[in-house]
């Protein structure tokens, strides 16, 4: 795998400051699709980012994670809401696709679907001005 590059991070890290909900992942991926399809059925609308077939999400991860996105914000866990401690713990938790929901890494499609089927979902996406009601 390929390290992220400056694009593909500059990319999503502007997205994920102005967007609410962001999907990132590999032009094609049905993995994306079924991402983009949950949330949409949510009532949100996510933004979705394609990046390079050889981008390692781990990589993305730790050069956001070094950035102001996920610094001020943290990167949620991928059992919980509790923000990752470190680099390499944040790293671990990251896979193709890559939810972002109110500038937070909450992980990939199995948290995403955990979430939802825990009711945890509908209220992340509230608290991130990503639904109107």
């Amino acid at each position: 795998m390929a390290a992220a590059s400056t694009d593909d991070v500059g990319d999503v890290r502007r997205t994920v400051e102005e967007k609410p909900v962001v999907v990132v992942g590999r032009r094609g991926c049905c993995m994306v699709h079924v991402a983009r399809r949950l949330l949409l059925g949510q009532g949100a609308n996510p933004a979705v980012l394609e990046v390079a077939d050889d981008a390692d999400p781990a990589a993305l991860v730790v050069a956001l994670r070094s950035s102001s996105v996920n610094s001020a914000k943290g990167v949620v866990d991928a059992y919980g809401a509790a923000p990752v401690a470190t680099v390499a713990a944040a790293a671990r938790h990251a896979a193709f696709p890559a939810v972002f929901i109110g500038g937070k890494l909450v992980g990939g499609l199995d948290r995403l679907m955990a979430m939802h089927i825990a009711g945890e979902l509908v209220p992340v996406l509230k608290q991130a001005g990503a639904l109107w009601l």
